[in-house]
């Protein structure tokens, strides 16, 4: 019963993601996308695109990593992957709210989460590449299906774009032509500058 109670504070705990905005705009509508949507759609794009990884993958060790990552958001914040001074940080602010939220559940599964969130945090298994590779196209998807609301709004260039993505080609060969594409026709389109 101790242990349920445990995970039943968590799984409330973690309903604070809902609450996390990023600075992506969902591609159907106005307003910004929330960290646990972000997350669901993530896991989705990893059953639908597992077939383009490099490697063979565990799927689900790979949709775990993705439903875990930005849980330290809920009190680290959503860093902007283009904010150069906030990345300094990141990390530390990151593995402090690892340590409570996942300090929260039972002794296994505090493990388990742990492991997960780091290894997607230094992506050195072929899981962990895919599993990053999917969290840097799906806002690059979102952007050029947004005419480039975010791209716009921060003055971001196609050169931070590819610098940015191109870590996309080590869990995803395919996955890294057709953001290429993405970007080239972003530009093309003007909603994205050289």
């Amino acid at each position: 019963m101790e242990n349920m109670l445990k995970q039943f504070n968590f799984i409330v705990e973690i309903d604070k993601l809902k609450t996390i905005e990023r600075r992506t705009k969902i591609i159907h509508g106005s307003r910004l996308e929330n960290d646990a949507e972000h997350s669901w759609h993530l896991a989705m794009m990893a059953m639908i695109l597992q077939h383009h990884a490099n490697e063979n993958i565990d799927l689900l060790k790979v949709i775990k990593m993705l439903l875990i990552h930005d849980l330290v958001e809920i009190d680290a914040g959503d860093t902007f992957a283009y904010d150069t001074d906030g990345q300094v940080d990141k990390f530390d602010r990151e593995t402090k709210a690892a340590k409570r939220l996942f300090g929260m559940l039972p002794a296994e599964q505090e493990e388990e989460f742990t492991q997960l969130w780091l290894e997607f945090e230094n992506k050195e298994t072929e899981e962990a590449k895919f599993a990053s590779s999917l969290d840097r196209l799906q806002p690059l998807v979102h952007n050029s299906l947004n005419q480039g609301d975010t791209w716009q709004k921060y003055g971001i260039t196609s050169e931070q774009v590819i610098n940015r993505n191109k870590e996309i080609h080590h869990g995803s060969e395919k996955l890294w032509e057709y953001a290429q594409t993405i970007i080239k026709s972003s530009v093309e389109q003007g909603i994205l500058t050289k």
